[in-house]
């Protein structure tokens, strides 16, 4: 049965603040997320490569360095405990029996690591969501949908403590929604199929965690609200659409906690605080020591309650100081020490309230993740049932928000931007309340070969 949340699992903005959460995680080993101490969670990743049959061998090595190298540094460094998030590349979960190997090699060394130098680790799998390989994509079914799933059950039998995933349900309408900054669209995306795909996905995924006894930690909305992030600061939409967009993810992302995701959800999650807000799990979150994987405007603000702190993900590249996995563990290690050093001391709050007002006044992006917005739009949101209404308030509020603190001069936009702000209220005020009315209208105007409806549980009007 699914979890309903109608309201916070916070009563004081004193007490949001990073490392500590209402629920926190404890894997088999014991190491505690949300309870009290910042870890660092390293993502790595092959150099430019191709993934084969004949080139497993070397793939399996870079592997074997990556890790070896991670641990050592994260030990010489005191770091008191690691998550390591292991994102399967494409042929990886294609090939389960690939992407199991490479899991196997990764978590042995953790094992043989901790059972020598006593540091605690925990190891997120991540298969690739392999189902948008096919245009239109088949979400709820067929061989690519089977490999994944093998993928999640093998590699938690075979001692990974986190399962999530990127998924992509609603993509297929998505980008193109985003580049146009169609907001009907945007939110027909988010709010009816990627709903509904995530209800689907997620019951599966909570399943085979309860089966394996593992843990289902999260999802991420990173192809809607980080694609809208990179295209915002790359200039091609405005930056407020993209704080919208956003916003906008966050009922979708919760649906995995109703079906009983419980953190720490995924570190390209930025609805993070909100899923931490309400459902209270812990959240892994990103942002200046994730530049190499990618530039964005929220570099210290997505510090401020995170429990768990990223990297993104970065290649094995030699940099002057060493290979670029080892230096990504030195800076989440450092930044960590950092955050539980100012807890220890009683400065929790404010270190968070620093890392909030250094980057919430230079960005639109970067203001909807203050905790007092991300509570003020949570306890609205909490309010409403229906994860489509969810969905469709949550742009309202959220553009209601970014308006009223342009008018108070609490936040920076580009004057262009301005119409913007009407462009999308106008279109908002056009949806109506009700999500099978919605999907009536809609048929008019999406291209019905871009997607399944039948794959999230719609019938086509005759």
């Amino acid at each position: 049965m699914s979890i309903q949340y109608n309201h916070l699992a916070y009563t004081s903005l004193d007490d949001f603040i990073y490392g500590r959460a209402p629920h926190p995680v404890t894997t088999r080993n014991g190491l505690v997320i949300g309870g009290g101490t910042v870890y660092p969670e390293v993502n790595f990743t092959l150099p430019s490569m191709t993934v084969t049959t004949q080139t497993m061998p070397e793939v399996k090595k870079v592997y074997q360095e990556m890790i070896d190298g991670v641990l050592k540094r994260a030990h010489e460094l005191h770091a008191p405990g690691l998550v390591v998030e292991l994102e399967l590349l494409p042929p990886m979960t294609e090939h389960p029996e690939w992407g199991i190997e490479i899991h196997k090699l990764v978590r042995s060394a953790m094992f043989e690591f901790e059972a020598k130098h006593g540091l605690k680790s925990a190891m997120r799998i991540t298969p690739n969501d392999l189902r948008e390989m096919n245009r239109p994509p088949v979400m709820r079914g067929g061989a690519i949908w089977d490999r994944m799933l093998e993928s999640f059950e093998r590699c938690a039998l075979d001692g990974a403590d986190f399962l999530a995933i990127e998924s992509t349900g609603g993509k297929e309408l998505h980008d193109d929604a985003l580049v146009n900054v169609d907001l009907r669209t945007i939110l027909f995306s988010l709010g009816v199929l990627g709903v509904r795909d995530m209800r689907f996905l997620w019951s599966h995924l909570s399943r085979i965690a309860r089966e394996t006894h593992s843990i289902p930690s999260g999802d991420s909305a990173c192809a809607f609200g980080n694609t809208a992030m990179v295209l915002a600061e790359r200039g091609f939409i405005p930056k407020v659409v993209a704080a919208v967009v956003r916003v906008a993810t966050v009922p979708r992302a919760l649906v995995a906690c109703e079906e009983g995701a419980v953190g720490p959800s995924k570190d390209c999650a930025y609805e993070g605080p909100f899923l931490k807000a309400i459902a209270g799990i812990p959240i892994s979150m990103e942002g200046r020591s994730a530049a190499c994987a990618h530039l964005s405007p929220l570099g210290n603000i997505a510090a401020a309650v995170a429990d768990l702190w990223s990297n993104e993900s970065v290649q094995q590249v030699k940099l002057l100081s060493g290979m670029a996995p080892v230096v990504s563990t030195e800076q989440l290690v450092y930044d960590c020490r950092m955050m539980n050093v100012a807890a220890a001391k009683g400065q929790a709050v404010n270190y968070r309230d620093l890392l909030t007002e250094s980057d919430a006044g230079l960005d639109p992006q970067a203001y909807v993740l203050k905790p007092e917005v991300v509570f003020a739009i949570s306890e609205q949101l909490v309010q409403i049932e229906d994860p489509f209404l969810r969905t469709k308030r949550a742009a309202q509020i959220a553009l209601e928000t970014v308006r009223n603190a342009i008018d108070r001069k609490e936040v920076l936009i580009a004057d262009r931007e301005y119409p913007w702000l009407d462009r999308m209220s106008e279109q908002i005020e056009t949806i109506p309340d009700d999500a099978d009315a919605f999907w009536h209208e809609m048929q008019d105007e999406v291209d019905l070969d871009k997607f399944i409806p039948a794959g999230y549980g719609l019938a086509v009007r005759p």
